[in-house]
């Protein structure tokens, strides 16, 4: 029999909650977290509301890494992962263990910064070790220094499903044999380099996200950082911790046929792969986090595909973006979190902001405005990505 994988670490550091505590409480009231952005000059955009992590104290959470030193996505990695190990009641040891981070942009922020500075103040071209300085491998790097551990580090740059594809490698780590514990997450920054892309492809609503709405306008970007601690059942059974859900499997497809729109009959042989390899049947799926960007096309193709798979009743299905906006390569990371909760304390967190039923979308359950109470005994994480990258985390009551 394969080694069982478990959750028993939640480390959220977002807009709606620092801690898995006020985390947890913010998607059972359905809190919002976007406002204005503060953290960059916002002349010219038409666009200015985001969704950033406010009063954010890296040194009150970090114990090792000096803030100075690392830049804002490493220090949310960072954070969250402290978060979560210390969550879980995990003490970090040796080359039993392993980080793995998603992310979109990396260290954007630092670099475009830095950038923008020379060419307006013309100091000529950036230094030959910029890249290097704020390479987006950093981000697992931090996580491994501030837990003081020598370990295998990756960061995976698969743009928004990067979360999920993190979670996969951790599990496939802990499933194979070669480690026996993993945090695993991802994290990214507003930065006005992600803005103003979004901005430019004219996906950005103006005031609130609106997931599956028959208003919907497009997403809010958004930062912040997720770590969630996987380790054997066995392991955890062993040392008495608390286990809030067990990793039943996932899975990845990459229909690649057009830079940035989703493909159903991809995402939906996605779907069919995660299930198959979680022995899970779809009528057994209590709930789906949705990828839920608040695009109108994003929102119909993905509807399209969870009724392709599940018919056309297919299980509740709501978007946490509508509340923390879309944090990149965090995102599935915090589905992954929301996913965790709802099945360990029995509740499916809200599509807010969700005013006018599309007609097109008929069928879907948004879980609309408000939580509801319910048990989940097993929970999909929806996360794609530009490019095609398409990943799929199932997750489960521990029987």
């Amino acid at each position: 029999m394969r080694r069982r994988v478990v959750v028993t670490g939640i480390g959220p550091v977002s807009n709606i909650g620092i801690g898995v505590t006020d985390f947890a409480d913010s998607l059972r009231s359905g809190r919002s977290g976007v406002g204005p952005i503060t953290s960059f000059d916002t002349t010219g955009f038409e666009r200015v509301v985001a969704g950033e992590v406010p009063g954010f104290r890296p040194e009150r959470l970090l114990r090792r890494l000096d803030p100075a030193r690392w830049g804002r996505s490493s220090l949310f990695a960072a954070a969250a992962a402290r978060l979560a190990v210390d969550d879980a009641g995990w003490l970090p040891t040796g080359d039993r263990a392993a980080v793995v981070i998603g992310t979109t942009s990396g260290e954007a922020v630092p670099i475009v910064e830095l950038t923008r500075g020379w060419h307006d103040n013309g100091y000529g071209p950036p230094e030959r070790g910029l890249a290097t300085t704020f390479a987006a491998s950093r981000l697992a790097l931090a996580v491994t220094q501030e837990l003081g551990i020598s370990c295998e580090a990756v960061t995976m740059a698969t743009a928004c499903a990067a979360g999920n594809y993190a979670i996969g490698h951790a599990f496939d780590l802990i499933v194979s044999g070669e480690v026996d514990v993993a945090v695993a997450g991802g994290a990214d920054s507003v930065a006005r380099f992600t803005h103003a892309g979004f901005h430019r492809l004219g996906a950005l609503a103006a005031q609130r996200c609106q997931p599956f709405d028959a208003r919907r306008s497009g997403i809010l970007t958004a930062e912040g950082g997720i770590g969630l601690v996987l380790e054997t059942l066995d392991g955890a059974a062993a040392r008495g911790a608390r286990i809030y859900a067990e990793v039943l499997g996932y899975a990845m497809t990459c229909d690649a046929t057009h830079p940035v729109a989703p493909d159903a009959d991809s995402i939906a042989r996605c779907m069919r792969h995660a299930h198959k390899r979680s022995d899970v049947d779809p009528g057994q799926v209590d709930y789906v986090c949705a990828h839920g960007t608040g695009t109108r096309t994003n929102d119909l193709v993905e509807s399209n595909a969870v009724r392709a798979v599940f018919g056309e009743r297919p299980p509740p299905m709501s978007s946490i973006k509508s509340m923390l906006g879309h944090t990149m390569g965090a995102a599935s990371g915090f589905g992954a979190s929301a996913c965790v909760l709802a099945i360990h304390h029995g509740f499916l967190p809200p599509t807010v902001n969700h005013l006018d039923p599309d007609p097109e979308l008929a069928g879907i359950d948004p879980v609309a405005n408000f939580s509801r109470a319910t048990t989940v005994t097993v929970a999909q994480n929806n996360g794609f990505a530009f490019g095609g990258n398409n990943a799929i985390v199932m997750f489960g009551r521990v029987r």
